[in-house]
């Protein structure tokens, strides 16, 4: 199983004041599934994922991605695991604007502990398969939206992650670059039998590009489990 989650919960802000973002999720996603999660804003979609990819930790609940039990790692191993067993594409790209593409797509390579010499063979290559070979020194300022995204893709793919975390990858790109941003996503999928977790509002791109879709309100897992 790529993804179990038990009873998860998280809870933000002090006692008095807590904001319940996710009310007890239980979700189980099969190496090489792609699924969608659906809601409105403030449904949890992005705290799950967060949650996923190790950026966050559950209040309480168990969790386990790529076959790691994410409670039980270090800080250290927690930044080995982001680095290594997940990719995530944002809606804002999350690009560093002071370094090029090529040296934003290096980071992950770098916390894996790969050697400068293949870094910079593999950025390259990267970029050159999502058709930014020309654009390689150019920082984010210098390049559109979609570029910027394309970068983000190359970055989260170059270590060739295991689970592919998409939170709204297509939200700020036309619907040209949108069509070619998630096709350079499920060709990696499909290539790697990687699994896919797809934080999407548009209900025909999830219909199209997962296989099961999970709805959330409120916290809470209402339909697909």
């Amino acid at each position: 199983m790529a993804i179990r989650a038990v009873e998860v919960r998280k809870v933000y802000g002090a006692k008095g004041a807590q904001v319940e973002a996710l009310r007890g999720i239980s979700i189980e996603v099969a190496e090489g599934e792609r699924v969608a999660l659906l809601g409105k804003s403030g449904s949890g979609k992005s705290t799950l994922l967060n949650l996923l990819g190790g950026l966050d930790r559950p209040s309480s609940g168990q969790l386990s991605v790529g076959g790691r039990d994410l409670d039980q790692l270090s800080m250290r191993e927690m930044a080995r695991f982001r680095s290594t067993t997940v990719g995530m594409i944002f809606q804002s790209f999350n690009l560093i604007a002071s370094r090029t593409a090529v040296e934003n797509v290096e980071l992950p390579m770098v916390f894996a502990g790969r050697s400068r010499r293949d870094r910079l063979a593999a950025a390259r290559q990267a970029l050159e398969a999502v058709g930014l070979g020309a654009r390689l020194n150019h920082r984010s300022h210098e390049m559109s939206g979609g570029e910027s995204q394309r970068v983000a893709v190359a970055r989260a793919l170059v270590n060739r992650p295991r689970v592919v975390l998409a939170d709204e990858p297509t939200g700020n790109l036309d619907s040209h670059t949108a069509r070619h941003v998630m096709d350079l996503i499920l060709d990696h999928v499909r290539e790697h039998a990687a699994t896919l977790v797809l934080v999407t509002h548009d209900e025909e791109l999830a219909a199209t590009c997962t296989d099961r879709v999970v709805r959330l309100v409120d916290g809470q897992i209402i339909d697909g489990v």
